[in-house]
């Protein structure tokens, strides 16, 4: 099972990845990524559910799901050194978890931040 990225706990290390990054939304998330300026960690992830999501239960229930798409894909597919925001979407709570999975892949994608098929991935601790 790979390992969960640190998370981005501080509104400013937030409102940096906003500010400084690029952004790609797809149809069942929002994501931004922002390479670390100091790079103390690997790669960093922090979530994000606005009431537009809907209700305190959706809105976790929509965080729960983002976050067991990073954990899944993040180690294996995103570039290290940088910090990523995955934001929920209204459609984010009952997407098919393969569409999302898609979607987060996509959106690596086009921020420049998916890894090269040539480069060797973390090791999966186990």
């Amino acid at each position: 099972m790979a390992l969960t990225p640190p998370h981005l706990q501080r509104r400013a290390e937030f409102r940096r990845v906003a500010a400084r990054g690029r952004k790609w939304a797809a149809p069942g998330l929002v994501l931004q990524a922002a390479r670390q300026s100091d790079a103390p960690h690997p790669m960093r992830v922090g979530f994000t559910a606005s009431r537009k999501v809907g209700g305190a239960v959706v809105r976790n229930r929509a965080r729960r799901r983002l976050k067991a798409l990073a954990h899944e894909i993040l180690p294996g597919h995103a570039k290290e050194g940088y910090d990523y925001v995955l934001i929920a979407r209204a459609a984010t709570p009952e997407r098919p978890f393969p569409a999302l999975r898609d979607d987060l892949i996509a959106a690596l994608s086009k921020v420049g931040a998916l890894r090269s098929a040539d480069s060797p991935a973390r090791p999966v601790a186990s």
